[in-house]
């Protein structure tokens, strides 16, 4: 069997404006921008990924800007909340920065003995900033107005809403997550790995009042846990089809090579590689400022530069 999963590598959503969703994510909450492609599924759309300054996996929220998406709408089956952490004496610098922008915060009630900031993209995407040891961030994005001390420092975790329990904790429990703690109705799983806390829990939260949800701007499409390389992979996929779960052969991603399934209670899950990562086609201090385009597509770029909206990465025009 392999080694258990690590954590997560991305988590990807659905957003509606391009350069509200560029905007809202570079400019207030500070990540980078380490790749501007599009869904190679739907070459007319831009694919966005916002990290740390090296688009490290765990740090990664990404999106699929659709300009006239409507509105998901909440239930099971879904990602309900994605967490990233912060130190926990960045808090009320986050609360204000927020606040200042407009952006309504919720004081979250403590869970697992942490603090929480719940507050809502301008898309309706569900964030949580969750406290934690104090430290800067390994990599800061060099071009954010965020000082380095109170950079996000990636995902903590995510949260799947679920009408029941034991299917999904039976997935993640073969992943090599483990039950770790419960309070009330969410149940925390944790990776077993031995290495690095960031991105390595799943709460899995038992809603049974819930109907499924509708997917929309604002809703998570899937999230990816990590693989170290294409072994790594390949075994997991054996490992999960003899759960009977239906999975993807292996699709290039071009940043990464991803299977993709979907977990008993509905949430599409990926696993994809951490290698070759977002330096394959551009240098580290280039990151995010043109837009990529993998090979087989590279003959229509014309087409699909004028298919998608033009953006303005304010920080690029500033220098």
């Amino acid at each position: 069997m392999p080694d258990p999963i690590v954590g997560l590598h991305h988590v990807t959503a659905i957003a509606s404006d391009p350069q509200r969703n560029l905007d809202f994510y570079t400019e207030l909450l500070g990540l980078r921008l380490v790749k501007r492609t599009i869904n190679f599924d739907d070459p007319g759309t831009y694919h966005f990924y916002f990290g740390d300054d090296a688009g490290s996996p765990g740090t990664l929220l990404t999106f699929f800007p659709w300009p006239h998406a409507t509105r998901g709408s909440a239930g099971v089956g879904e990602t309900s909340a994605t967490s990233f952490s912060v130190p926990e004496s960045s808090l009320d610098y986050w609360e204000k920065r927020l606040l200042d922008a407009s952006i309504p915060v919720e004081k979250a009630p403590e869970r697992f003995g942490k603090r929480v900031l719940a507050f809502a993209d301008t898309d309706g995407t569900k964030i949580e900033l969750i406290g934690n040891a104090a430290g800067a961030a390994a990599k800061p994005p060099r071009h954010s107005e965020v000082p380095a001390e109170h950079a996000i420092h990636g995902f903590s975790g995510v949260t799947l809403c679920e009408a029941g329990f034991e299917l999904t904790a039976n997935v993640l429990e073969k992943m090599g997550y483990k039950q770790s703690g419960s309070e009330g109705n969410r149940f925390r799983f944790t990776s077993t790995a031995p290495t690095g806390a960031l991105a390595n829990y799943v709460d899995v939260l038992v809603q049974t009042q819930l109907t499924y949800g509708r997917i929309g701007a604002g809703s998570v499409h899937h999230i990816a846990f990590r693989a170290p390389d294409d072994a790594a992979q390949l075994a997991w996929r054996e490992e999960l089809k003899a759960m009977h779960l239906n999975i993807t052969p292996v699709l290039d991603r071009t940043y990464f090579h991803s299977i993709y399934f979907r977990e008993p209670g509905g949430v599409l899950f990926e696993i994809a590689t951490d290698p070759p990562g977002f330096t394959y086609d551009e240098p580290l201090e280039l990151l995010g400022e043109a837009l990529k385009l993998p090979p087989w597509l590279e003959g229509r770029r014309n087409v699909i530069e004028n298919l998608v909206e033009p953006i303005t990465l304010h920080y690029q025009k500033a220098l």
